[in-house]
């Protein structure tokens, strides 16, 4: 009888196992998804998006990688998002490619953290203290217009000018010099060069964001410049 009764005994102390695993399954994909919450303040919109669908497919709870029910799934492939980094290249290889066929010279293209700029000296466009485009400007501003339509991408002209103020007859503070010269630009591109002017804005940044310290006369000619900003759509 004491036999029989140790032998029920070892039976009944069996450890089964399986909710264990299930239950530790669960707080682990728990774990992971705060972890994720967490780290979305970081990453690019792009990028969230591609960890979302691939963190759908790994640690999903049934077989076969579905997540709730069978043939549907978390995010749309319509709703995917193009990486702007890569949108930036491309848009960068057009410029500079639309650049070297419209033949441009004396104008720089890089990429900045709002676009794609092309940047053209203001002694290339005006007169010292002046907001009237010169004759010379006109071939210029042609071409650029022909590379702004083929691109059809949101376009902003910034004026920008040096730090020694200015006052005449025309203009009280560099403020409004750096706007009329932005915003003559846009008139000529879309008033005679066929730009779009829903496409296109003007914005004048006086002397408050210059490329180089304003300690020299060089300095402060390579400040006074008229940007134009190719977006990413």
């Amino acid at each position: 009888m004491a036999k029989g009764y140790r032998k029920q005994r070892e039976s009944d102390t069996s450890p089964s196992g399986g909710w264990q695993i299930v239950y530790t399954g669960f707080i682990l994909i728990l774990l992971c998804f705060f972890i994720m919450l967490t780290s979305f303040a970081s990453l690019e919109q792009s990028k969230i998006t591609r960890f979302v669908e691939a963190f759908s497919d790994s640690v999903a709870v049934f077989s076969g990688g579905t997540s709730l029910e069978e043939g549907k799934t978390m995010i749309n492939a319509n709703a995917m998002i193009v990486d702007k980094e890569n949108a930036m290249a491309e848009l960068f290889k057009k410029v500079i490619l639309l650049g070297q066929q419209e033949n441009l010279q004396q104008v720089s293209i890089e990429k900045g953290s709002s676009g794609i700029i092309m940047t053209l000296s203001d002694k290339l466009l005006f007169s010292s203290g002046q907001a009237y485009l010169s004759a010379k400007a006109i071939p210029l501003l042609k071409k650029i217009a022909t590379i702004i339509k083929a691109l059809n991408t949101p376009v902003e002209i910034q004026g920008h000018s040096d730090d020694v103020p200015i006052r005449n007859r025309d203009f009280s503070s560099n403020w409004e010099l750096s706007t009329a010269r932005a915003v003559n630009v846009l008139r000529y591109l879309t008033a005679v060069g066929g730009v779009d002017p829903t496409s296109v804005s003007a914005v004048g940044m006086a002397s408050y964001q210059p490329v180089v310290a304003n300690s020299s006369p060089e300095n402060r000619s390579v400040n006074r410049r008229v940007e134009i900003v190719f977006k990413v759509n």
